[in-house]
């Protein structure tokens, strides 16, 4: 019969909270299907039970009804009619109780077996299996705590390999265990109608024959509607035998199949890593502080839904937020006690989670996942696609190709430069007059190819490099980004002051600060490193923009990491695409070799809002422009009062020598 549902067979070894959901909707029908049959097979009991009755009390009659003339009763005579009446009546009684008799053993055989078969064989089979189950599945939460709390610090190889083993054992017990429970759920389905109709068709053709003992005129309307019930119920019975032989093969299969996951750490050669996932779902332990200083791991389900990340435990109907992992960042992270855990950052910095997968190829799964979401590539119409063409972009060679041209065609808009020595770009650029410059520019003309790469923030040497000599308390030095209270900082008279979270990704000596293909090249290289390199580690900071420097400033202590005079900054761009990434070349007095002054661009990541740190940067640098415009024009404007005021006093005197003579 068509519009079975069904157990999904297939997903019994990821077991997940909503197959679990499944399943238990399929316990209780069958706690519905055991609760109705049992009430069903009382009744037909009674019926049996009645029958039997029947005919023994029908054969009891017959044998009185013989045994009438053997009586002696004080007031009676013989009676031969009386007693001959009554011997007609015992052969009829007892022709009526041999058909109560063959009756009640068709009844027997016809209507109970099948119902109590399926009582006592098929509902105490899936009591049975569900106990079992229930065992394989504790067994196997044992073993996960067991092995996910192996000692990073004190690893054990027999521990491990006995953990390992452990999960194993478990796991294969539990799937196949859970796969033949699927199995015998799906096939009660089918022979609950059996069950039913069965004893059913078997109590009406019981009825019927005795019924035919007695009379030949049987009703052709009931027997043809008879005759179809039989025909649906051998239908019903080929079907499920069709059926289960499908579950049967599809279980050998997936045992198979399935050989590679029972690990709980399997070989990456088999299973590779797959970093252009948008969607994610599976088992983490996540990390609940008990205590200022203690923390417990509980195991949950998470799955990635739209930008946010979600987790539901066991039993659960639907699945709770855990935190919005849009503009996130997250990273491998160590852990004093656990293996391959990793941090989640929201993109306030506000809250935090560490999770731990099951191996290194799930938590690098996980990562690349919660990047591609972070990135919002699961709203484009391949998300997958997507996902597959910025890593590869993100994995190519640092290596020089032909024409320079060729290997930005993206990044092809620069605008015209309205300062020689200042430089402004972002996604909204056009073609500018020296874009066919750009055809004959060479990749080793921009970046040397053996440029090391910065990844972490070194103040000191950052400062130094900076061309600026530290004084006293300027490096580590608590500053209040607003200048409100404490020493006055020197961007205390500045009229601008705008603060902006961002992430450092890296920076690298360039050889050229000309042009912004500097800065997209600069932004090429360190990502295409940080992907090589599984570097995923970002330093949070605040950027402050001011009219006369740029800063980076802790977020918790409010400690000035690095100074950036804004003179120095010549040029700034935003990349084309990804609106998130920006950089600036900062330009140094002092070199490292011929004293030759030396570029360095630096590439960050913001919350969507590199285009605007650009163009803040901007104004910082028109009202720095102006203000040292209007200070030269007063300046000037000094000047001339004092030459007027020395003619005037040379008038003067002139004036006083002539009235002398």
């Amino acid at each position: 019969m068509l519009g079975i549902d069904k157990l999904p067979i297939e997903e019994t070894l990821e077991d997940s909270p909503q197959t679990r959901s499944l399943l238990g909707v399929f316990e209780e029908d069958a706690a519905a299907i055991s609760s109705y049959c049992s009430q069903l097979y009382n009744a037909m009991r009674r019926i049996y039970d009645a029958q039997n009755e029947l005919s023994a009390a029908t054969h009891l009659t017959s044998k009185l009804l013989k045994e009438y003339e053997k009586q002696r009763f004080p007031l009676g005579g013989d009676d031969e009619v009386m007693t001959s009446t009554l011997q007609q009546f015992s052969k009829v009684i007892d022709e009526l109780s041999s058909c109560h008799a063959v009756l009640s053993t068709q009844l027997a055989d016809a209507m109970m077996f099948p119902i109590n078969q399926f009582k006592e064989r098929d509902l105490k089979e899936i009591l049975t299996l569900k106990e079992i189950f229930q065992i394989a599945s504790n067994d196997h939460d044992v073993a996960i705590n067991r092995y996910s709390r192996l000692s990073k610090k004190r690893e054990n190889e027999k521990t491990k390999f006995e953990a390992t083993e452990d999960v194993y054992t478990a796991r294969k017990k539990q799937h196949q265990t859970m796969m033949h429970y699927f199995c015998a759920l799906n096939t009660i389905q089918y022979k609950k109608k059996i069950a039913i109709l069965e004893p059913l068709l078997g109590y009406m053709q019981a009825q019927i024959s005795f019924f035919k003992m007695g009379s030949e005129n049987l009703n052709d309307q009931l027997e043809e509607f008879l005759s179809n019930i039989s025909t649906s119920v051998q239908n019903v019975r080929r079907e499920m035998d069709s059926d289960v032989e499908n579950m049967q093969q599809t279980i050998q299969d997936m045992e198979v199949a399935s050989e590679p996951l029972y690990l709980p750490d399997p070989d990456p050669k088999k299973l590779p890593v797959n970093r252009n996932l948008t969607r994610k779902a599976g088992y983490l332990n996540i990390r609940n502080k008990t205590g200022l200083v203690s923390s417990s791991w509980e195991r949950q389900y998470f799955f990635t839904q739209g930008g946010n990340l979600m987790s539901q435990a066991r039993g659960d109907v639907a699945g709770g937020l855990v935190m919005d992992i849009d503009n996130c960042s997250v990273m491998a992270v160590d852990s004093e006690d656990r293996r391959y855990c990793f941090q989640i950052t929201s993109f306030d910095g506000k809250k935090s989670v560490i999770l731990q997968a099951e191996s290194k190829k799930d938590s690098e799964e996980w990562i690349s996942t919660i990047n591609n979401v972070s990135k919002r590539i699961y709203l484009t119409e391949n998300p997958e696609e997507t996902a597959a063409r910025v890593n590869q972009s993100a994995l190519e060679a640092v290596t020089p190709s032909p024409s320079f041209q060729q290997r930005h065609e993206s990044m092809r808009p620069v605008p015209p430069r309205s300062n020689p020595r200042t430089t402004r770009t972002n996604s909204t650029s056009s073609v500018g007059s020296d874009s066919s410059a750009l055809t004959a520019l060479s990749l080793d003309s921009i970046v040397a190819p053996d440029t090391p790469i910065q990844f972490d923030i070194i103040s000191p040497v950052s400062e130094d490099q900076s061309g600026q000599p530290r004084t006293p308390g300027q490096s580590g030095r608590r500053t209040n980004p607003f200048g409100e209270s404490g020493e006055k900082p020197v961007s205390e008279d500045s009229i601008l002051h705008q603060l902006f979270i961002v992430r450092f990704l890296g920076s690298m000596e360039v050889k050229t600060d000309e042009n912004p293909e500097v800065v997209y090249e600069t932004m090429r290289q360190i990502l295409a490193a940080r992907a090589i390199h599984n570097i995923f580690r970002m330093t949070e900071s605040h950027l402050l923009v001011t009219c006369d420097c740029l800063k980076l400033i802790d977020p918790q202590t409010q400690v000035t990491r690095l100074r950036f005079p804004l003179p120095n900054v010549v040029l700034y761009a935003t990349h084309q695409e990804n609106k998130r990434l920006f950089g600036f070349v900062l330009r140094t007095a002092g070199g490292r070799s011929e004293g030759r002054p030396v570029s360095v661009c630096y590439i960050f990541e913001s919350n969507n809002e590199g285009e605007k740190i650009c163009d803040s940067v901007g104004l910082a640098k028109q009202i720095a422009l102006h203000a040292e415009l209007d200070r030269r024009a007063s300046e000037k404007q000094k000047e001339i009062e004092k030459v007027k005021e020395k003619q005037e006093k040379e008038i003067s005197k002139q004036k006083q020598i002539e009235k002398v003579i």
